[in-house]
C-alpha cells in the first residue's frame, strides 16, 4: 500500500508492485500486443499480397485498409456493450475475434475471404482500443494512472516490434508461396494466451458499483491490493459518480454536458493519425524500398520498431511527471521537423539514408508524446458513467482517420513520395497550437474529480 496527496487530500492507494494490480494491468494490456501485431504485420506482406492477388496500388490500399474499417466498426460499437456488460467481459469476446482472424487470414481461400477475416481482426483491435485503456484507468491508482494506462501503448509498440521480427524470421526461413499465410497465422498463439489470462482478472470495481454489485466491487478492490480499511470509502466514492434522473436513467453522453471531453478526445485521436504514424507502419517496407539505400527493408523496420519500444518506455516514465500536455507539445515540434526531413529525402533533395534517420527521429518524438498519451487521455477525460461511450468517440476518430489515410497513402505517394510527409508535418504544427491553447493537464487528477477539472456538468 502507498499513500499520496492528490488534489489536496490524503489518499491511500495500492502500490504498483501489488500482485493483483499487476495481473490486471498486464493481462488487459496484452490486448495491445495483439493490436500492435495486427497493425504492423501487414507491412511485411504488401508485396506478397500484391503478387498473390495481382493488386493495383488502389486495391493494395483497399487491402491494407480493410482491417481498419473493421477497426472503426469495433471502436464505434464497443462502448455501449462495454458500459453495459463490463470491459473485461467484452474483451473476452474480442480475444476470440483475434483468434478467428489470425487463423482465417492464414487459411483464406480467396481474396474476399482474406478481407473478411482481416475485418474481423479489425473489430477486435478497435474494440480493444476502447475497452482496454478504460479498464486499466478504472483500476489504476490516480498518481500512477498515466504510466499504467500507457502500458497498453507499450504493449502495442511491443506487438509492432514482434511483428517486424516475426516477418523477418519467416522471410528468412523462406516458406515459399505460403510465406504471407505464416506471417498472419503466428498471432494465433498470443490470442489463445490472452483469452486464458482474461479468465483470472475481475471486472472493474467502478463498473461493478455502477451495476449495484457492491460485494463484487469490494472483492475486486481487494484483489488489486486496496487495504480493507479503505475499501468501503472507495465504494462510496464510486457510487457518487453514478447518478440517475427522475426516470431512473443513468448518465448519457451529451454534447451539451460533455462538449469539452468530446473535443479533447477527437483532437488527441485525430492528430495521432495525422502524424502519419500508422501509414508509415503499414507501408514501412515500401517507404524504405523507395528510399533506395542498401540496408534491407526488414532490418530497417526492426530498427524503427526497437526505437519505438525504447522511447515509449521513456514516455511511460515521464507521463506522470511532466504531464500529458507538455509531452504532446514537445512531441509535436520534434515530429514536424522530422517529417520535413523525411519528405526532403524521399523527394531526392537529401540522400536516401536520411529517410531512416528522419523516421528514427520521428519515432523518438512520437512514442513518448502522442504515442504514449493518446489512450491515457481518452480514457480519463470522460466521467465513469459514460467512459466507455466517450472512449468510443476518441477511438472511432482514431480508426476512421487511420482507415482513410491508409487507403489513400499509396495513390498520393505514387504522385510524389515526399508529399504525404509535408502534409503530416503541417498537421503536427497545428497540433502544437491546439494543445498549447486548449488542452488541460490531467495528470494525478482522480477520475471521480475529472468532471470538475474539465467543467463537465453531470445530472444531479
Amino acid at each position: 500500500m502507498a499513500d499520496a496527496t492528490i488534489d489536496g487530500e490524503e489518499r491511500y492507494e495500492p502500490a504498483l508492485t501489488e500482485p493483483g494490480l499487476l495481473i490486471c494491468t498486464i493481462t488487459i494490456a496484452l490486448a495491445g500486443l495483439l493490436f500492435g501485431f495486427d497493425t504492423a504485420v501487414i507491412s511485411g506482406t504488401t508485396e506478397l499480397l500484391r503478387q498473390a492477388y495481382d493488386l493495383s496500388p488502389e486495391w493494395l490500399g483497399v487491402t491494407v485498409s480493410s482491417a481498419l474499417w473493421g477497426t472503426l466498426l469495433g471502436a464505434l460499437t464497443a462502448g455501449i456493450p462495454g458500459d453495459r456488460y463490463g470491459s473485461r467481459n467484452v474483451l473476452r469476446v474480442l480475444a476470440i475475434f483475434y483468434l478467428v482472424s489470425a487463423l482465417g487470414s492464414a487459411l483464406a481461400w480467396d481474396f474476399w475471404s482474406f478481407l473478411a477475416f482481416r475485418v474481423i481482426g479489425g473489430i477486435a483491435v478497435g474494440g480493444a482500443s476502447v475497452l482496454a485503456p478504460v479498464y486499466i484507468s478504472e483500476v489504476a491508482p490516480p498518481s500512477h494512472r498515466g504510466r499504467l494506462v500507457a502500458s497498453f501503448q507499450f504493449m502495442v509498440i511491443s506487438g509492432i516490434l514482434l511483428a517486424y521480427i516475426s516477418n523477418a524470421v519467416i522471410a528468412g526461413i523462406d516458406p515459399g508461396a505460403t510465406e504471407w499465410r505464416w506471417k498472419f497465422g503466428v498471432a494465433t498463439a498470443p490470442a489463445i494466451v490472452f483469452f486464458l489470462l482474461l479468465l483470472r482478472v475481475p471486472n472493474s470495481p467502478r463498473w461493478l458499483v455502477g451495476q449495484r454489485r457492491d460485494d463484487e466491487a469490494r472483492e475486486a478492490l481487494s484483489f488489486t491490493g486496496m487495504p480493507k480499511a479503505q475499501i468501503e470509502t472507495e465504494v462510496e466514492t464510486f457510487r457518487e459518480e453514478f447518478t440517475e434522473d427522475e426516470n431512473g436513467d443513468t448518465e448519457s453522453l451529451s454534447w451539451r454536458r460533455h462538449k469539452k471531453p468530446i473535443l479533447l478526445a477527437v483532437f488527441v485521436a485525430g492528430f495521432n493519425q495525422l502524424s502519419g504514424i500508422n501509414a508509415m507502419l503499414y507501408y514501412l517496407n515500401d517507404i524504405f524500398a523507395a528510399a533506395g539505400n542498401d540496408i534491407s527493408p526488414d532490418l530497417q523496420a526492426i530498427i524503427i520498431g526497437a526505437v519505438n519500444v525504447i522511447f515509449t518506455a521513456v514516455g511511460i516514465a515521464f507521463i506522470d511527471r511532466l504531464g500529458r500536455k507538455r509531452l504532446l507539445m514537445i512531441g509535436s515540434a520534434g515530429m514536424a521537423a522530422s517529417l520535413v526531413l523525411a519528405g526532403l529525402a524521399l523527394s531526392g533533395v537529401l540522400p536516401g539514408i536520411w529517410v531512416l534517420i528522419a523516421l528514427i527521429t520521428f519515432i523518438m518524438f512520437f512514442a513518448p508524446s502522442t504515442g504514449a498519451v493518446i489512450w491515457v487521455y481518452i480514457s480519463e477525460v470522460f466521467p465513469t458513467p459514460v467512459r466507455g461511450r466517450g472512449s468510443t468517440v476518441g477511438a472511432s476518430t482514431h480508426w476512421g482517420m487511420n482507415a482513410i489515410i491508409a487507403a489513400i497513402f499509396p495513390a498520393i505517394a505514387a504522385v510524389s513520395e515526399g508529399l504525404p510527409f509535408y502534409f503530416f508535418a503541417v498537421m503536427m504544427l497545428a497540433q502544437f497550437v491546439i494543445v498549447w491553447s486548449y488542452f488541460p493537464e490531467t495528470k494525478g487528477v482522480p477520475l471521480e474529480k475529472m468532471e470538475r477539472q474539465l467543467g463537465v456538468k453531470l445530472k444531479r
